[in-house]
């Protein structure tokens, strides 16, 4: 946990919004993870950013998502399968590209 995750977690009020490290740091995902559940539609940022923009999220609504159980489970499992699905493609590409290697 570095420093800045510290001083956040520790304030006795959170600011009204929170970017994308800070919500993940709240949540106790990683900042990629972010990313991941706002494409699978598990986390909602504030306004209509455009897609390379900065995102912030309202400190209210994560505060209900880090206090349910069924979200965080569901998020989890998501995040999960997302590195589960990444690996098993690397591994058939690299075995693809083996088994053509040796022809």
């Amino acid at each position: 946990m570095n420093n800045e995750c510290k001083a956040l977690l520790s304030l006795v009020t959170l600011p009204a919004r929170l970017n994308r490290t800070q919500a993940a740091d709240y949540l106790g995902f990683e900042p990629d993870h972010i990313t991941l559940l706002i494409k699978a539609g598990l986390l909602k940022p504030l306004g209509r950013p455009k897609p390379n923009s900065d995102k912030y999220f309202a400190a209210v609504k994560l505060a209900e998502l880090r206090q349910d159980e069924q979200w965080l489970s569901r998020a989890t499992l998501f995040i999960s399968q997302h590195w589960n699905d990444k690996n098993a493609r690397k591994s058939r590409e690299q075995n693809g590209e083996m088994v053509t290697a040796e022809r």
